[in-house]
Formats: C-alpha cells, structure tokens, sequence
C-alpha cells in the first residue's frame, strides 16, 4: 500500500511538472516526495520507539516485583508456586527480550534513514552550487538533473523497502527474513549515497578543469570550499 501511495505521488508530479530547461532556481520534483517520505519514517520509528521504550520500564519494573517476591520466598514455597505465576514470570521475561529486540531493529531503521537524510542534504548543496556555476552549459545541468532523479528515485525505491520492514512487525516475518530486507536497504542507500558523491566530485572536477587561470582556479575551490 505505501509503494502504491508512493508511485502515485510520483506520477502525478511528473505529470503536472511542465517540460522546461534548467532554472537557476529549479528543484527536482522528486526531491520533496524524498524529504516528504523520509520525515515520515522518522517520526513513525520515533514514535514506536518511544512507546517499546514505555513498555520495556513498564515489563521492567514488573519483572523487578516478581523477582523481590521470589527473593523473599523459601526454597519450598518457592517450589510451590503455581504453574500460573511461573508462567508468567516467564512471560516477563521473553516479552522484554522480545521488545529490546524489536528496538534494536528500529535504531538500525533509524540510521538507515538518515543516511537518506544526509543523502538529500548533500545533493541540495552540490545542485545548488551547479547551477550556479558558470563553467557548466545548459544542456549539462539537464544531464546532471536527469542523473540525480534516477539516484532519489533508487533511495525512494529503498524507502518503501523500510515501510514493509516497519509493516512486517505486524505480521508473521521471520526474523531473518526481516534482517535480510534491513540489510538490503542499508547496502543500497549506500550505494546511492556513494553514486551521489560520486558523481559531485566529478562535477567539481570537470569545473576545475575549465579553470583557464590560476585565479580562476581559487576562485572555483573558494565556490565549493575546497581548501
């Protein structure tokens, strides 16, 4: 369903976005489904883990109880026991396990995602100066907007993945199925964060090397903080 939801907002921004040229000004359309989707996942994992966290003090401290009962017993009262109460220390225990688990999980989602956040961040700043920079045509913004939309397109492809980690909590998902799809993800918004730099050093680069001077050379490093 968010993979739905997620192409159609695509395709229509794509349909009423007009044919143009690169503008001094021009956002990629995609861009703002990116920083759209990615704050949603955060908030979403924020909010869970804030609500696993409650319940683990919660199981904590009732685990803490029936530990300093037991403490307080016998050996033969504590043999005593009903099969009721040991069960459900036992339940304590396995449901906290099961719940720090899970939270593991969501920090490991977590960081996923913000590395599609520094992602994004870092293609603002390298279009930004691109498109401000002398020393590249018209027709090779075109071709770098084309190359950056193919790689937010890829992250927002990896975004969906983490929406069915996140849905997979719900539903009968091993745990290693679950560890495979994480994995997956990570290794892909790697990839297309690396593509990413990539592709902003060789555009760096290209503009230096249309430097004809020496000053124009300063004057490029000085553009892109290069020291």
């Amino acid at each position: 369903m968010k993979t739905k939801i997620v192409s159609c907002l695509i395709c229509l921004l794509l349909v009423s976005a007009p044919v143009r040229p690169v503008e001094k000004t021009a956002a990629l359309p995609i861009l703002e489904i990116v920083k759209f989707v990615t704050k949603k996942v955060i908030k979403a994992i924020d909010l869970r883990i804030q609500r696993l966290q409650n319940k683990t003090i919660w199981l904590q401290n009732a685990q803490k109880q029936v530990e300093n009962v037991l403490s307080k017993l016998k050996l033969d009262e504590i043999s005593e026991w009903t099969k009721r109460q040991k069960d459900l220390y036992k339940g304590y225990y396995e449901e906290l396990a099961k719940v720090k688990s899970i939270i593991t999980y969501y920090q490991r989602i977590k960081e996923i995602t913000k590395k599609q956040t520094l992602l994004v961040q870092q293609y603002e700043k390298a279009w930004n100066l691109f498109k401000q920079d002398r020393n590249f045509k018209e027709n090779e913004l075109q071709y770098m907007e084309k190359v950056y939309t193919g790689i937010l397109e890829q992250s927002l492809q990896n975004i969906d993945q983490i929406f069915l980690i996140l849905d997979s909590f719900t539903t009968q998902m091993s745990d290693l199925k679950r560890l495979e799809i994480i994995n997956k993800s990570a290794d892909q918004i790697n990839s297309n964060y690396d593509d990413l730099m990539l592709f902003n050093q060789q555009n760096v680069l290209l503009s230096l090397q249309r430097a004809k001077t020496k000053a124009d050379v300063n004057q490029v490093k000085q553009f892109y903080g290069i020291p």
